[in-house]
């Protein structure tokens, strides 16, 4: 292959321009190295622009992606101090509701097993779910308040986190190889402006991480998962908190191809309500769905009733990085000396961008990773399957 011109050396290329990359661009400059991040398209041109902004523990279960998810809402919290109050960061907290009292048992097991991990909750019997949000349709059996869920304009944050950083950025520029040395370890990569030297990459490609896997020879399964967002006119806060129905939590969960949808509504400071949350793969295809987008308004009304009347100003959609197993490739792939994984958070990027930000840093460092890593091993996926 013809050598390109080095447009850059560095201690380690971010390719990824999102907020996951941002915030690994972040940890590791704090951490004393250079660092340039590469993208095909602008700042947040992928999952993160399309994203709502959350940043979660109620829709969490026990374990890895619960113990990053509370990491990254400590780390937030430090973050909103340093950055400009442009990133719109609302500790504004979560409610999750059940319909009919089937529903409640399932969600107040499921909130004690958080509890016990850490996470802070109260229970709200249906008569008190109105105290917390007036505009909630009533005769609901009851619900969860999340105190600790919390909200940023997603594009806005990895803007600021990536000019925190000192980052070189190179934006329109698409990663076409990845470069190695003779024996075999990454020393950069190739883009059609020049070539950025270094000896770490981190591949925090969102939904097209395995194609820059592949690059390298190695597998990680990320598959697009599509969602649509509605956003209304700005109005006065009829919708304090984000408030979502139980039923979301299983939609997350599953593995399921099919379309499945789940009302989720929440207010922003901007005024707008957006309202979600789809989620089906369908591979990168963008046409309109008008059946999704009717089923997420009815299911908003059924909640919030007041929004029957109020116009939507537009929607959009996006492609969350889905891995079969529902949890991130976070860390060093020892398959492709050098190269590094930060991808597949599917729907909870912007929320865990923190703590996997800090992972790597810990990773290309060499020193105590905030937490444990080996659940998040990008390996993993060849060690279930023949190759």
């Amino acid at each position: 292959m013809r050598h390109g011109r080095c447009l850059d050396t560095s201690d380690v290329v971010v390719v990824g321009a999102g907020v996951v990359g941002a915030a690994c661009a972040y940890y590791a400059a704090r951490s004393g190295l250079s660092v340039a991040v590469v993208d095909r398209g602008p700042v947040a041109g992928g999952t993160t622009g399309a994203g709502e902004g959350n940043l979660l523990v109620s829709d969490k279960e026990p374990g890895p992606e619960l113990d990053l998810a509370l990491l990254s809402t400590r780390l937030w919290r430090e973050l909103a101090a340093e950055l400009p109050p442009e990133i719109e960061y609302e500790t504004k907290g979560g409610l999750v509701v059940a319909a009919d009292e089937p529903g409640l048992g399932p969600l107040r097991a499921f909130s004690a097993a958080q509890s016990d991990a850490g996470v802070h909750r109260t229970e709200l019997p249906g008569d008190r779910l109105r105290d917390a949000e007036p505009h909630l349709a009533p005769g609901l059996a009851g619900g969860v308040l999340y105190p600790q869920d919390a909200q940023v304009q997603p594009a806005l944050a990895a803007a600021h986190l990536l000019r925190a950083s000192g980052a070189r950025l190179h934006l329109g520029a698409e990663v076409t190889a990845l470069l190695t040395s003779p024996g075999g370890a990454l020393r950069g990569v190739r883009t059609p402006r020049g070539d950025l030297l270094a000896p770490a990459v981190v591949n925090a490609a969102g939904t097209w991480a395995g194609e820059l896997a592949a690059l390298a020879g190695v597998r990680v399964p990320v598959r697009p998962r599509r969602g649509y967002v509605l956003v209304t006119e700005p109005l006065p806060r009829v919708v304090r908190r984000k408030v979502y129905a139980a039923d979301y939590v299983a939609d997350v969960a599953s593995g399921s191809a099919a379309l499945q949808s789940s009302a989720v509504v929440e207010g922003t400071l901007a005024g707008p309500v957006l309202i979600g949350a789809s989620r089906e793969r369908v591979g990168f295809d963008r046409t309109l769905s008008v059946e999704v987008l009717r089923r997420l308004a009815a299911q908003a009304t059924a909640l919030f009733p007041v929004l029957a009347g109020v116009r939507v100003m537009r929607t959009y959609q996006g492609f969350r990085p889905y891995l079969p197993d529902h949890l991130p490739a976070i860390g060093p792939d020892p398959r492709a000396p050098g190269l590094l994984h930060a991808c597949g958070h599917e729907g909870a990027g912007i929320g865990l961008a923190p703590a996997t930000g800090r992972l790597i840093a810990a990773a290309l460092t060499g020193t105590p990773g905030p937490l444990e890593a080996k659940p998040f091993r990008p390996e993993r996926f060849e060690e279930r399957s023949p190759a």
